[in-house]
């Protein structure tokens, strides 16, 4: 997820536990073989193995629409620790598109054929050489073909996002189309789209048939949401102010301070679909550009919860 998922985020949603894999925000593939650095700033699990400090592996995901350049820097992302590859074909974002990137390959199953082709021939067969698709740009009659272009190219895994790119992110997914694509390719397919809670996931295993599912807006709403999946209650709001705070930590280490206030903002938008407590200090936060104002305001509210808590125990007593 552009822009939500960045490393900061990965590291605290897999320290809360769950995840089997990870797949990195995208790196653009344009007309050249990035340096090393790019790959670490969008990245820096690299440095660790290419693992969350909680020991979950990260596969780097790249975007772009020329054959030989994708492989060329899948190559060097393989030979950085990266754990596989991931070929974005499903980012509907209209900047993205309009340079042909992302979802705009949808219609054109032939050119995804040979990106994927091209990256195959260029990272180890040890290696899994996986693909994110959406059911079509407009349409969802070629969803099929698409996919069925991805596995004769050589690629091990499919994930499939259950809407077309024209559907954005609007209720519902269409999983029934999964389960279509799951019975006609041996890929193992990854379903996507909707699941925000342990009903949704049950549904989504049902409709779609698959066993794995790739879980995104939903793991930001229930930061455990992958261990809630496996049985554990729904994270209280209380320890959710918490994770704000380290998050807030981990977000305002060297540049990285400035980007913050928005990064939080854009999370309560998700939180609040879970946690209506979020509303007033939302309200409060909105105009604030300020890093340190807002974790002052975050070490206040937590600072308070626990004082609530003290007070019920004692009362208790």
């Amino acid at each position: 997820m552009e822009g939500v998922a960045d490393a900061s985020m990965r590291r605290l949603l897999t320290n809360q536990g769950g995840f089997d894999l990870c797949i990195s925000e995208f790196i653009r593939i344009v007309d050249m073989k990035l340096p090393t650095r790019v790959f670490y700033r969008s990245c820096p699990e690299l440095h660790n193995e290419c693992k969350t400090e909680a020991g979950t592996p990260v596969r780097i995901q790249l975007l772009g629409q020329e054959p030989n350049w994708m492989a060329e820097n899948a190559d060097r992302a393989i030979r950085l620790g990266s754990h596989g590859i991931d070929i974005n074909f499903g980012c509907p974002s209209r900047t993205v598109n309009k340079n042909k990137g992302g979802a705009a390959l949808l219609r054109e199953p032939e050119s995804i054929y040979q990106i994927v082709k091209k990256v195959r021939e260029t990272v180890p067969s040890c290696q899994t050489l996986s693909a994110k698709m959406r059911l079509g740009w407009d349409c969802k009659s070629r969803c099929v073909e698409i996919a069925q272009a991805i596995e004769e190219a050589g690629a091990n895994e499919l994930t499939v996002h259950a809407r077309t790119k024209e559907e954005g992110y609007k209720p519902p997914a269409h999983w029934e189309y999964i389960k279509l694509i799951k019975d006609s390719t041996t890929l193992n397919i990854i379903a996507n789209g909707e699941v925000w809670n342990k009903d949704d996931y049950i549904r989504c295993q049902e409709v779609s048939g698959c066993d794995d599912i790739m879980i995104g807006r939903g793991a930001v709403t229930i930061p455990n949401l992958a261990q809630h999946i496996k049985g554990a209650p729904i994270m209280p709001w209380a320890d959710v102010i918490r994770l704000m705070i380290d998050y807030g930590g981990f977000e305002t280490l060297g540049d990285k301070e400035k980007y913050f206030p928005q990064r939080l903002k854009q999370w309560f938008k998700y939180i609040s679909k879970q946690y209506p407590e979020s509303e007033p200090l939302f309200t409060e936060i909105r105009s604030i550009k300020e890093t340190q104002h807002i974790v002052q305001m975050l070490n206040e509210v937590n600072k308070n919860n626990n004082s609530h808590v003290l007070t019920r125990t004692l009362s208790v007593s």
